[in-house]
């Protein structure tokens, strides 16, 4: 099952720090026992991929993780759930709207099973999914 499509590169990620906190504005919030997921409409932008600029107009949704040592005490559980994180993102990219995304973990998610955290992102996901879908119809 494994799409060479699918991959995780620098353009379907959040990596400066105005993105991230263009999210945490005002975002729309998707939360339970295991995360807490915050989400805005992506905005048109000239992305540069290889030296190339590309207008961003019809684009990819972007991924960004924070997952907090106060949470996540040890490398190997923040590590663990980042993972998990990406691997579903990844496997969900092309079912997801062009949105940006932050991921944050809570204190019960180093105790989760792997088939667990899966489960509530899949959850995530679909919410999201549909959420965006009808914004964007009312618009």
């Amino acid at each position: 099952m494994t799409d060479e499509n699918a991959c995780f590169s620098r353009h379907v990620r959040l990596l400066k720090p105005d993105e991230f906190s263009r999210v945490f504005k005002n975002p729309v919030r998707s939360s339970d026992r295991y995360l807490t997921i915050l989400a805005v409409a992506r905005e048109g932008a000239d992305v540069e991929i290889s030296g190339l600029k590309i207008s961003d107009q019809i684009s990819s949704p972007r991924l960004g993780l924070a997952i907090s040592k106060k949470n996540a005490k040890r490398a190997v559980d923040r590590n663990r759930i980042k993972r998990l994180i990406r691997e579903s993102f990844r496997q969900n990219l092309h079912a997801l709207p062009s949105i940006d995304l932050v991921v944050m973990a809570k204190p019960i998610a180093k105790k989760a099973e792997n088939q667990q955290i899966f489960q509530s992102l899949e959850q995530h996901w679909n919410k999201l999914a549909r959420n965006f879908e009808t914004q964007s119809v009312q618009k």
